[in-house]
Formats: structure tokens, sequence, C-alpha cells
């Protein structure tokens, strides 16, 4: 993965940084609205990185359960870490929340005026069912001038609520949490339920099922004082939203009485626990699930505040390990709220947002370390089991061995006897079944006679229970213990990284429900072994028993549908990709560095439905290159994911070797299938300069299709664009048939300009190139004067419009 350098320690201090201008091309981050100001003006809509912040995963389904449920409130290290950068950071130990089963709803949050959650959070959190809320908050003295103007007239009270709904429906996120901890003028509170209520109408009416929730803070009467319990001091708040925060310094006896006045709707009270322990009940921390414990007695929900107190605090022995044992607290107490594979098609390559490589089909494309939550696959459900012991098997999710798909799987290690297994749950569903048979597509990859199958539970109405194994070989040890046996078919893939092992089976059960995905960890009984007496300790009969044997077997991937047809690609030519905001810079010894930005959208209008694309680019060096658009090959170098239709470039280094790139885009499907490189979208730019006269002269080229000219010969910019024509003829020179009127007068007219541009240049400015150069550029005027000569001849329709040059 390229990953631009950050400049080196010297002895002389670097320059600051200029002002993060968000106008103008870098890299794109998300970051929050400062100042109310600049939430009237709608500057974030100007801003290069707004479109890069919008959210590619819908949410499924916007109706919250009606029970108890857990709200999880960000707040780590301030907000905007490792997460905000879009494309994805290389930090492998930056902070993620991998335990989405167990949250309804997630709060992004930080200390700005408007906090805008990171697309990766949405993405992966809408993936799990999970709603996302974004924060508006006031504080301080800064806070009490911003609620003057926000709350001077129902009118602005109205405009600021509809800014803030327009900002959530447009980034694809659910709604907001409002905090204001000021103390406000008596007068001023009728503006503020102005606020509140029409902020909580419009995002019910633009996005139905969106929440709007308020904080325990400022009361009725203006005073900033927390309740820390539902009362007359903040109901009449409570009653024209959807729910309320309750700050964390509660007794005992506050959930029950909260829920009394909220009557039915008990639910909404989200009673607040703050995980560093300050004045919160329970102590919070690793005794968080005291409190948990007497809100799920109490039956109210949860607001769980700053989970990050794992990561900040760096509880030992490590990140992994602390944030799952902590979570199981969670879970011991709450229970999982959430279930999948819910609908289909389900997919996961086990992958938590970070890691130390990126693999496609089994084969590493990147060894580079790096972190990015939108790449989260669906999370499987588990079991925290503290220190395994020696003579089990430790189920976890890897980083650092080989993946199939991304960045991570389920690896299962340890020792395990002949004739025996081991089973733990990796998924809970809620999957109906129909006549449609199931298709299920995993892969494997495994040491010696480790065997690793899957065993799928169904439930039906009447809750008969039925299991069924999907195991390649060496199955008879379990003829009692499943329903049925199913041996999976191997598909040899092309594309497939050698020691991976893909596997298919079909099943259909008509009816059931599926709830529970196994793996089934397993050594069959070889010929030739030799039982041995185990002498038991407790005082039980001694055993036959085979000799235990190290175990290694790794799960890549899960897929289930309906079909065992995989995604359709559509054909490259029916992309079109433009590249814009191209910045060249030089380096040492003939070397560049490129900027772009790479945009691509089917040409026929509709929208993509793909959840990502892997972006690629070759260096081509001269000799590789024989045409535009036509190379001979080359390394294909992993840049990193987008989840949007676009991809920003930074910096590339461009060796002084190289003709052309070419930027690969690699459509890939919801079932984790990528499109095959060969056949992707791609947009190729020549890199060639030539100075003329102290100014450097570039030919930007961008292409779709081999058949398709994009962008004409330009400065440093794109250039205008010739779009409408055909091209015909050999490789070479070619010519262009017009077939669309307006696309002619405009070609005409460009072609004039670049005609007379190159005209004026003094021919003593030529002369002082080198001979190879004035070579090019005689060729080049030749070129274009031919084209023109054939697009005459072909139409016969420019008539007198003959091209002079003045």
């Amino acid at each position: 993965m390229f990953v631009p350098q950050e400049h080196q320690s010297s002895t002389v201090d670097p320059p600051p940084p200029p002002p993060f201008d968000p106008t103008q091309p870098s890299i794109p981050i998300s970051y929050p609205i400062k100042t109310l100001e600049d939430l009237g003006s709608r500057a974030y809509f100007k801003s290069f990185h707004y479109p890069f912040n919008i959210c590619s995963v819908p949410l499924e389904n916007s109706v919250l359960d009606n029970r108890p449920r857990v709200l999880v409130c960000h707040d780590m290290q301030g907000g905007y870490v490792d997460d905000k950068w879009i494309q994805g950071g290389s930090n492998p130990d930056a902070y993620a929340i991998w335990h989405w089963y167990l949250i309804d709803v997630f709060v992004y949050f930080s200390h700005n005026l408007v906090t805008l959650p990171p697309p990766c959070w949405t993405n992966t959190a809408h993936r799990h069912g999970v709603k996302v809320l974004g924060t508006f908050i006031t504080e301080w003295d800064e806070g009490k001038a911003i609620c003057n103007k926000l709350l001077s007239t129902k009118e602005s009270a109205h405009m600021y609520a509809e800014l803030l709904s327009e900002l959530a429906v447009a980034l694809g996120f659910d709604g907001w949490l409002l905090n204001m901890e000021v103390k406000l003028e008596l007068g001023q509170i009728p503006n503020l339920k102005e606020f509140i209520s029409h902020l909580t109408q419009t995002m019910h009416s633009s996005l139905p099922g969106s929440l709007v929730i308020w904080y325990d803070s400022v009361t009725i009467d203006g005073n900033l004082r927390w309740q820390n319990q539902l009362n007359d001091k903040n109901k009449p708040f409570f009653d024209i939203c959807d729910g309320i925060f309750v700050n964390y310094s509660w007794k005992e006896d506050y959930p029950r009485s909260s829920a009394a006045v909220a009557g039915d709707r008990k639910f909404d009270v989200y009673m607040g626990i703050d995980v560093f322990g300050r004045n919160t009940f329970g102590g919070g921390q690793w005794m968080t699930n005291v409190a948990l414990d007497v809100l799920k007695k109490d039956d109210v929900s949860a607001a769980i505040f700053a989970p990050g107190w794992v990561y900040e605090t760096k509880q030992p022995p490590d990140f992994q390990t602390a944030q799952n044992h902590w979570w199981s607290l969670v879970e011991k107490s709450w229970g999982a709220v959430k279930f999948y594979p819910k609908t289909l098609p389900f997919y996961s390559n086990f992958d938590q947002g970070h890691g130390y490589h990126i693999s496609v089909e089994g084969g590493q494309v990147s060894d580079a370390p790096w972190n990015n939550i939108s790449s989260q696959g669906f999370q499987p459900f588990l079991k925290f089991t503290g220190n395994p012991s020696p003579d089990t098997i430790e189920v976890f999710v890897d980083f650092k061995e080989a993946s199939y798909r991304g960045g991570g799987n389920i690896t299962f290690k340890g020792t395990l006897e002949e004739n025996t297994d081991f089973t733990t749950i990796i998924f809970q569903g809620e999957l109906l079944m129909d006549a449609v048979p199931l298709h299920i597509t995993h892969s494997v990859k495994s040491e010696g006679d480790s065997l690793l199958g899957l065993s799928l539970h169904f439930s039906s109405a009447a809750n008969e229970r039925t299991s069924v194994l999907l195991a390649s070989w060496g199955t008879n040890q379990f003829s009692r213990k499943f329903s049925k046996i199913i041996e999976p078919c191997q598909v040899n893939k092309p594309r497939t990284a050698p020691g991976w092992a893909v596997l298919e089976s079909s099943i259909e059960m008509n009816g059931y429900t599926l709830t529970e995905i196994h793996a089934v960890c397993y050594r069959p009984k070889h010929e030739h072994s030799q039982p041995r007496l185990e002498h038991r300790t407790d005082g039980s009969e001694d055993t036959l028993t085979y000799s235990p044997k190290e175990y290694h077997a790794v799960l890549g991937h899960i897929t289930i549908n309906t079909s065992k047809e995989n995604t359709y690609f559509p054909p490259s030519s029916s992309w079109l990709v433009e590249g814009h905001y191209i910045k060249w810079s030089s380096g040492s010894q003939g070397s560049k560095t490129v900027s772009v930005k790479i945009d691509w959208k089917l040409k026929d209008g509709t929208d993509s439905q793909f959840p990502k694309y892997n972006i690629y680019v070759e260096k081509l060096p001269k000799q590789a290159v024989r045409n535009h658009g036509v190379g001979l090959g080359g390394v294909q170098e992993y840049l990193g994911v987008a989840n949007v239709e676009a991809f920003y470039v930074s910096e590339l280094p461009i060796p002084a070797t190289t003709s052309s790139l070419k930027f690969i885009i690699q459509v890939c499907g919801v079932d984790g299938v990528c499109q095959n490189l060969d056949d992707s979208p791609y947009f190729q730019l020549d890199v060639k300069a030539t100075t003329v006269g102290g100014r450097k002269m570039f030919q930007l080229f961008s292409y779709v299709e081999r058949n398709n000219l994009i962008n004409p010969w330009a400065h440093s910019t794109n250039g205008q664009q010739l779009l409408g024509c055909k091209s015909h003829g050999k490789l070479g020179i070619r010519h262009f048939e017009w077939f669309d009127s307006l696309m002619c007068e405009r070609s005409k007219a460009v072609t004039r300009g670049l005609l007379q541009s190159t005209s004026r240049m003094e021919i003593r400015e030529l002369l002082r190139l080198p001979s190879r150069e004035t070579k090019i550029w005689v060729f080049m005027i030749l070129s274009m004067v031919f084209v023109i000569l054939l697009c005459t001849l072909s139409n016969g329709k420019w008539g007198k419009e003959t091209l002079v040059f003045p």
C-alpha cells in the first residue's frame, strides 16, 4: 500500500504547515465544523473532502427494537485520530470497535461544535445494523455566544436545525446527540425547544428512522445542572425528541424512577456509564457491568461513554486481548442485541479494519501496515476465554497470518487428539429459509491433518433443531453428532494462491431459520494409529486415547448466497474514468511525483451497487509503451481501497524511466469477489515533459477504453475535454469521426486554439531545443494538421471554416 512519506526529523525545525484549506486537493480526511458561521454558510459542501465523507453502506433496518438498548458514545482522544484518514492510515494498532453485535446506537463525539462521524464508523456500523449519530455541542463561554446567536429567534433556531439535518442526510448518518452544556437565559428556552423539535421533525421527514437524542445538561429553567435522571427538569426536552442520554452520576434507584417518568417510552431513557469511572455508578472500568446489571434489571437502556478507556490507558496485556475481555463483560451482563446473517447475500472475511498486509484471493498485494475501519467485515461472535489451556484450541482473529481476502482471518491453533473435534460458534443468525437452496462458500488453509469444517444450526417454527456439517473428508467420527453431513466441492480458481482450498456446498432447508454457524476443528483417525492408556488423576477410570498433535488451521472467509453465480461486473468499456486536480512535482535525477483525483461512474448513469474498489497503479517504463492504452504490462502496485467512486493519489513517486501510469480500479462485489484486473476499468496518464521557453508541457491522456481519447494536449492542467469522438484505423495516427454536431463545433474550436497557440511559438524557441525534442514538436504539429485534413475529408462539413494561422 502506498503511504505518503513523512518528513524526517532534523536539527533544523521544519517550517509550520500551511493552514488547512478544505477547498484545496489533499489526502481526504474527516473533520468537524467548528463555528456557527461555517455551519450557516454551508461551506462544508464546497470542500474537496465532502464527496469522500459520504457513507457508502445504507442501514437496512431503521427501526429500533422495542427493548432495552445499548448506546455507545465513542469519545476517544478527542476524536479524528487514525479514523480521520478516509482512504486509510498506516497504524496497524489503531483504535477500533468490533463487538457490534452488542450495540444498537453509536455516537461519534468530540468537543467541537458540529462533530461529523468519519464515514469509516458509519460504514461498518451500518453493515452490522447499528445507527450512527453525530454530536452538536455548546460549552464554555464560546458555547454561550453560539447559543445567543442560535437561539436569537425562532427562525434562526429552525434554520440551524435544517442545516444539521441536511448534513446528516447528505453524509448518510442517522441523527444527532444534542449537548447544550451552557447556562441559558429563561427567555431562550422557547427557542431551544423550537430547535430540538424542528430538528427532530426535519430529521424524521428527511430520513425515516433517524434519531435526535437530548443530553441531560441544561434544564427547562435555563440552569446548567445535570439531573442524572429523567424528571420534570428535563422531561420537556425528552418529550420533543427521540430519547435522553442521562448523565452518569446516577444513584441505584434513579433508573427505576426514570422509567416511571418515561412511561411507555422507558426504552428511550439511556442511563449514562462513564467507562473512565468519573463519579459513575459502579466505578466503570472493569466494573462497568455492575451498572449494566442494574439497568438491565430496571428495564431501561444504557449509554456507555468512552469505551476507548481500554485503548487510551493501555490496559494489559495488549489492546486486542483487553478489548475482547472488556466487551465480554458487556455481553455477560446484557447479551447480544444484533444477529447475523439476517439477509442475503452474507459475506465476511473477518477483517477488523487494521493489520499488516492486504490479500486478494489468497495472494498478498501489500505488506504495508494499515488501518481503515471501513474495511471491517461482519465480525464473528468469538467467546473470550482468558488464558486458554495448552491442551485445547485457541480461537482468535489474526492479522499477521496469511489472509484470503483483506487483512484478517480466524485462526485455530493448539493441540487436538486424533478422532476428536473442537467446536466454537462464529455467528448467531436470524436467517429465514425458503425453497431456494443456500450456497455456502468458504476458504481454508491448514497444516497436515488439521481439518476444518462448518456446522449450520437450524430451527423450525415448531422449535425443531437440525444441524448440518460441511466437511471434506474423515467425517466418520461425526455420524451421530449431526443430522446431515455434506461434503463440499473444492473449487479450482485460477487466481487463488497456493495453499488455500475454496469449498462450495449447497443445502435446502425450506421453512427453517439459520440460527448459528460454528467452526468444527477435527483430526481424523488414521488406520495405523495406536491408542495409549491415559491415567486419570481425578479418580476416574483410565481411558484409551490417541496422542495429541499440534493443530493449526485458518478460516479465510465465508459467503452465503442463493446463487452459485458470482457478481456480474460491467466490462471496462461501461465505465467513464477521469482524472482531476493533476499536480506534478520534480524530484532528483529526473524523477517526479504526481497527485491526482480519480473519479469513475457507469456511462449509462445508473448508480453503482458495488461496496468497494481496490486501486492499483502500473508504472510502465518507456520501452513498455507501444501506444496510448496499449502497454506491454507492468507490476501492479496496490495503492489502497475506495468506498466511494473516487480516490485521491497523493505524491506518487514516479521513476525517471516511467513513460505512462495506468491506474486500475478493481471493482469488488458484495460477495467479496473482485473483478479480474485485466478486465477492470482504468485511467491512463502519459508522463512526458518537454521544456519550451522555460515552461513545462505535459502530455495528459486519460483512457476509459483504448479507443476513447478524453483529454487533449494541455499545460499542467487537465485541458479541455474532447468527448464524442470515435477512432478509426490502426495503431499510430488516427482520425476522428464527429457524430455529435455540438461536439464537432466544440472540437473544431479547441483544435483551432491549440494550433494557433503552437503557431505563435517562435521558431527560434524550437531551434534551441535538442534535436530529439525538435523532432517531437515538428511531429506534433504535422500530426495535428493531418488530423484536421482527415476530418475535413471525412465529413465535408467544414466548408469555408478553414483554419488559418495568424
